[in-house]
């Protein structure tokens, strides 16, 4: 376990995770698709992205989990929630990053 000040990033059976919390905990999630990029990356800037979009959420503490496939990368992004929360939403505005091409280009890098 790596602690990058206030983020912990896990590696575990193959999987990279970054949280603040542990033991992670995915309350809401969303999985997707990502072109090849460095885990670490991607799972820092996810998190960043995903923060901005839910931070209203009450106790809300971002998850990233990201292992490597045949064609690139599968992630998991969500986390803790500790207030109410309406779930669908909250899963639909993390897939709305995942659907926006600028966004994942900076997460993995490409369109440089």
């Amino acid at each position: 376990m790596n602690k990058d000040r206030w983020h912990l990033i896990e590696e575990e059976d193959g999987s990279v995770t970054l949280t603040r919390r542990v033991p992670a905990r995915f309350d809401l999630a969303v999985e997707g698709h990502l072109p090849e990029a460095s885990r670490a990356r991607v799972a820092h800037r996810l998190r960043q992205d995903m923060w901005r979009a839910l931070r209203h959420l009450r106790g809300f503490a971002p998850v990233v989990r990201i292992w490597r496939e045949t064609d690139g990368l599968r992630v998991r992004a969500g986390g803790a929630v500790t207030g109410r929360v309406a779930r669908a939403a909250a899963e639909a505005r993390i897939t709305a990053l995942f659907e926006d091409p600028a966004r994942v280009a900076r997460w993995t890098g490409s369109g440089r």
